[in-house]
């Protein structure tokens, strides 16, 4: 396994691939490979350790009630799981992680972490930026989820990528990564932007989508 992109990670920003080993000389850590498709950690399982993707991809992904699995996001190496849930009162895995593809974890214990965390600033701050982010992200989530339409789902992505000023976007996703997403099928996703087109609200070409009525766009976001 390569260590030396540990070095990579969010929780070592800013640090030399020398001085992150350094550190992680002064505390125990193990690692833990896992097969893909395997499960590494079930929805609502404790949260014992943080976990860093030292090698390949896993998947934060959740089952509603009608059976679907709705894509939460997909995390490569060298991205860090669960940092958000490590700690509090219900310290609990929200969803399931799935190994995409082959994959190698960091595991740190609570209490290694916070040797780890009194050993340098540095370390500190950025796990306060990780938790910080991921409850940004997990918020936003939560907004998209709360969307009742498709159209709502896909307005609201298209505004908030564009931003107050902005009246185009170039989409980050595919239509079937934004079907993950949304926890929809991708005709959905199809669907939905040719009628956003057809009504006037957008012109769509490929990933590129240019706002043509942002008010009749924004309606959509408040049909909760």
């Amino acid at each position: 396994m390569d260590y030396s992109l540990i070095s990579h990670s969010p929780l070592f920003k800013g640090l030399v691939p020398e001085e992150t080993l350094s550190i992680l000389s002064g505390i125990s850590f193990r690692t833990k490979k896992y097969r893909a498709g395997s499960m590494i950690a079930q929805a609502g399982e404790p949260v014992t350790s943080l976990m860093v993707v030292l090698e390949g991809r896993v998947r934060g992904e959740m089952v509603d009630f009608a059976g679907r699995v709705i894509k939460i996001e997909d995390i490569p190496a060298p991205g860090a799981l669960a940092s958000a849930f490590l700690f509090g009162t219900a310290n609990q895995f929200p969803v399931n992680i799935i190994s995409v593809t082959d994959s190698g974890l960091l595991l740190i214990t609570k209490d290694e972490l916070i040797k780890l965390l009194m050993l340098n600033d540095n370390i500190l701050l950025n796990f306060l930026n990780i938790i910080s982010n991921r409850s940004q992200f997990l918020s936003e989530k939560i907004k998209f989820l709360s969307f009742k339409t498709i159209k709502g789902k896909l307005s609201h992505y298209i505004l908030q990528k564009a931003g107050p000023d902005g009246d185009s976007i170039v989409m980050d996703m595919t239509q079937t990564e934004l079907a993950g997403f949304f926890g929809v099928a991708r005709e959905s996703i199809a669907r939905a932007l040719h009628d956003l087109d057809a009504e006037g609200c957008i012109s769509s070409k490929g990933k590129r989508v240019r706002i043509i009525d942002r008010r009749a766009l924004a309606s959509y976001v408040g049909d909760h």
